[in-house]
Order: structure tokens, then sequence, then C-alpha cells
């Protein structure tokens, strides 16, 4: 958020910055979202929905992981929630109480580790190696005493995939801890060589939060959905009635509608293939040369140790000299993150053929 705002500041001021620090799609709602939500409008006020979301949505989802991942998946599973930052929410509310211990893998989204604080639970970092493509595996957190453990697939910042053994690993090693297993699979649907993993293929016994922000485009819509177990349904309803009432219902509306527009949304990964592969070229080109093999998302994770120990004030010189903005890797890892910068590649093939120029031209300044 900070880079975000000093690039807005320069762009007041003015100058042209290339934005690579965003993590959310360069595009909008699909077509036939927009249309839906307009008709939805248009026929009469949209009110509260029930806690649990829309039944039409919940049970367009279920039939998703029976297309996507072969899963049958009953719809009462599914519980519509405001964002997957909702979803975090609830599960951490629902699983855990008060003290208990919850690994997360570094890098990893930060907010995971800001939203435990919040509720008075603990985060464990588990600092990933790069031989296990920053990715946890069961030694990471061996009788570390866990009431959970977290994992993210493809994984923010790395766009690394956790393959099915690797998830059934996990999710067997947390199952022995009699930990809480939590998957965030909220950019299921980018990837770019082969197929994502749910956990629900190995296991019902977990939660799976989604969200509409990045494969369905949708991310100021504040819509997502988490999948729980059965006997769990109930108390997770409770708790979103009294924190949330209920997700957006324009949103809602909106969300089901993208589920039926594949053409669209296949366009916009034609778009994130095509830049993948510049980022792939031309990041090593210009000195970026250890990077984490980006499976999915739309993120390239870099090692730049050789080259700074302060990552916040190498992202804001890159800013300052290259006009690129790039997000600091302390977001991610609080210990090594010094030593790691995130490019996002989600914005227009002609803005990452231009960042990539420009950074090129900043690194042989630079010497």
């Amino acid at each position: 958020m900070d880079v975000m705002e000093a690039a807005r500041r320069a762009e007041e001021a003015g100058r042209h910055v290339i934005h690579m620090e965003v993590g959310q799609p360069g595009t909008g709602a699909p077509t036939g979202a927009v249309a839906a939500l307009e008709k939805a409008m248009r026929d009469g006020p949209l009110g509260y929905t029930v806690a649990l979301g829309l039944p039409a949505l919940r049970a367009r989802i279920a039939r998703m992981y029976g297309e996507w991942y072969g899963v049958d998946l009953n719809p009462e599973r599914v519980v519509i929630t405001p964002g997957s930052s909702g979803g975090f929410l609830l599960a951490f509310t629902a699983l855990f109480d008060t003290g208990d211990r919850v690994g997360i893998g570094a890098p990893g989204y930060p907010s995971y580790r800001q939203i435990l604080r919040a509720l008075d639970l603990v985060p464990v970092d588990l600092p990933t190696a790069v031989e296990n493509r920053y990715q946890p595996v069961p030694e990471d957190f061996a009788a570390m005493d866990l009431a959970g453990l977290m994992v993210a697939s493809p994984a923010n910042p790395t766009g690394t995939m956790l393959d099915r053994a690797a998830m059934r690993a996990l999710v067997e090693a947390a199952q022995g801890q009699r930990a809480s297993f939590i998957s965030d699979e909220i950019y299921h649907g980018i990837e770019y060589e082969t197929k994502a993993v749910t956990a629900l293929e190995i296991t019902d016994d977990c939660y799976v939060i989604n969200s509409f922000s990045k494969y369905f485009s949708m991310t100021g819509w504040r819509v997502g959905w988490m999948v729980v177990p059965e006997d769990h349904v109930r108390v997770v309803e409770r708790i979103a009635q009294n924190m949330f009432i209920c997700a957006s219902h324009a949103s809602q509306v909106a969300a089901l509608a993208a589920m039926e527009c594949e053409g669209e949304l296949q366009a916009n990964m034609e778009v994130y293939r095509r830049n993948r592969a510049l980022m792939l070229e031309g990041l090593p080109k210009a000195g970026f040369d250890r990077i984490a093999p980006p499976d999915g998302a739309f993120y390239v994770y870099a090692d730049v140790s050789h080259l700074t120990e302060d990552s916040r004030a190498f992202a804001a010189e890159i800013l300052e000299q290259a006009g690129v903005a790039v997000t600091p890797g302390l977001d991610f890892d609080p210990e090594r993150g010094g030593g790691t910068l995130r490019f996002s590649y989600a914005r227009a093939t002609e803005d990452i053929e231009e960042g990539l120029s420009r950074l090129a031209r900043f690194m042989q300044a630079r010497g």
C-alpha cells in the first residue's frame, strides 16, 4: 500500500508510472456480470440475502468443483463471503481460540499475519526454502504444536503451486498434529502448465477459501466464498450473520453471471500467459535472474539479496529512477524479505513491455 501511495503521488506530479506492484487484474468484471446486475437493479431492490449467500450462487460454485476438479461437492457446504478477507475472518474465528498458534508459510500474504493478530491468535512464520519452491513441507512445522496450518497454492508472492503429493503430505501432517487445515485457493484458474490442486481433492476435513477477485477479475466487488465441513456450516453461518449479515447482494448477482463468461475470462488468461513469458525472458536479461517458478497467479518473486539488503529502499529507488512500482519482499517475509522483490504482471501487455525496458535501463545505469 505504501508503494501504491508513492506511485500515486508520482503520477499526481505528472510522471508516468508502470504498475508492477498491484496484485489485481488490469481488466474489469466480465461484461455478462455487469449486464446481469443492471437487469437485477431494474427489476427491484437488492436487500439482504441469507447469511450463507444466494442459493443459486452456492449451487453454481459447487458445480464448478465438479467441472474443474472432479469433486462432488454439496452446495450446502459453500459459504459466500465479503471477499476472501471475510473468509479468513470467518475461518479463523470459527476454528481457533485466543492464543492458538497458526502456521503460515513465509514468504506469504501479509494479511494472514495481521488478521490472526487482530483476533488475538499467534501467527507462526514457517520459513520456506527455495528448494521446496517457497512452499511449506511437513518438516517445517514438525512438533510445533500448531492449532492450524494455512497454505496457499498458487501462492502470493511467489506464484508457486503444491502438486497433489505435496498437498496430501501437508494435509496428513496437519491432521497428525490435530491442526485445522486451511487452503487459500484464490488464484485457482490462473495456472499455466498444470491445473492447481484443491485441498478438497484430498480431504473434506478442511476449510477452502476462494474469491471472485482474481480469475473472475472482480477485485472491487468484494465477494468470495469458502467451503467448510458439513458439521461446521451452522457455526460459520451464525458468525457470518453477526459479523456481516451477508455478502453484497449486488456482487453476488454479478458473480453468478461471471461464472458463465468463460470466453472473456480465457481471453484475460491469454494476456497473463503472454505477460508471464515476457517476464521470464525480460527479468533475467535485466539482471533479476534469481526467481521462483511462477506456476500460477500473476507474480514473479525475485531474490535480490546480491543487490540490496533493504528491499524497501531498493523499491523506492526503482520507482524514483525507473518509474516502475514494485513491491518489497518485507511485506511477505519480515525476516528475509529485505532481499526480495515481487513483480506483478497483471496489467496490459504494453505496460509489461515498457516496464521491463525501464528496468533493464535502470539496472544497466546502476551497474
